[in-house]
């Protein structure tokens, strides 16, 4: 092995053990370029840098988005803007900037079942984590279910804390739960740990008078709704049921499918009197 062969090993185990796997695959490639092209040092090594902070940026986002369990196909290139009502249409770019990811600020999304609330708050949380945001999606009664184990196991504290890692936790369906005590109980001691401290997206079929429905408790209902609505934007989706204006279009179509008839089977040629003559074009010759 020549010198600089040695050298060029013993850098790569250098760069491995600082954790700097992008400069181990670039270094050679980038250096014949500089050599090259005549770059300064600093051009060198400013590259190189750049290559591992975007390599960086890349794996925290996948790492992130696969942590989120946002489903992937509810993202912005698949929301329908045209059918989102004229008002959330205009707060939906600086919402998917994340700016009230800083002071906690709520986005709650209300509107009857079908009107697309989930796939504008899923297309908002993808938006976010390709800016670098932790986000968490979950159904309200996964939510739920997943706390009363916790507090079963006397670790609720614990779970909450994991929850406070990130930035914004996205609540399916607020509603479709069982309106059990315990439920109430643990659902509301999430919202208050989120008070203040980290966003919550909600979507939900029930506006705040009919959230007596999930609280039962009026002092409990209350002080949710107080803890939810004080820093919040509200998303009022009203409009046609996206799911019901897409059944009846496949409904349609297979209505109007038509139906290829089938195959005619080939007719027997006509017989020809062997006494006469056909001519070139088919009519008898004068005999």
């Amino acid at each position: 092995m020549t010198s600089s062969q040695d050298d060029s090993s013993s850098l790569d185990v250098l760069l491995r053990s600082l954790k700097l796997p992008s400069f181990v695959d670039s270094h050679e490639e980038v250096a014949c370029q500089a050599e090259k092209e005549g770059w300064p040092f600093t051009r060198y090594l400013r590259t190189l840098v750049e290559m591992e902070v975007e390599d960086r940026r890349r794996r925290r986002i996948e790492r992130n988005l696969k942590a989120s369990n946002l489903p992937s196909t509810k993202t912005l290139a698949t929301l329908e803007l045209h059918r989102l009502p004229p008002r959330v249409r205009q707060q939906l770019p600086a919402l998917c900037e994340g700016h009230f990811l800083s002071q906690g600020t709520n986005v709650l999304a209300f509107g009857l079942p079908g009107r697309g609330k989930t796939h504008l708050l899923c297309a908002i949380g993808h938006e976010l984590v390709q800016r670098g945001y932790q986000v968490l999606f979950t159904a309200a009664y996964q939510l739920v279910q997943r706390l009363l184990l916790a507090r079963r196991e006397l670790r609720l504290e614990k779970e909450l804390g994991r929850l406070d890692h990130f930035e914004a936790v996205i609540v399916d369906d607020l509603g479709y739960i069982q309106q059990e005590r315990d439920e109430m109980e643990v659902l509301f001691t999430f919202l208050s740990q989120r008070y203040e401290r980290g966003s919550v997206l909600i979507s939900s079929n029930l506006v705040f008078s009919q959230w007596d429905k999930i609280f039962r408790d009026p002092m409990t209902t209350a002080c949710a709704i107080d803890r939810v609505i004080h820093h919040s934007i509200i998303l009022e989706m009203t409009g046609p049921s996206v799911r019901a204006e897409a059944a009846q279009r496949r409904r349609l179509g297979d209505s109007e499918a038509v139906v290829a008839p089938p195959p005619v089977p080939p007719q027997p040629p006509a017989s020809v009197d062997p006494d006469s003559s056909v001519g070139d074009h088919g009519r008898p010759m004068d005999s």
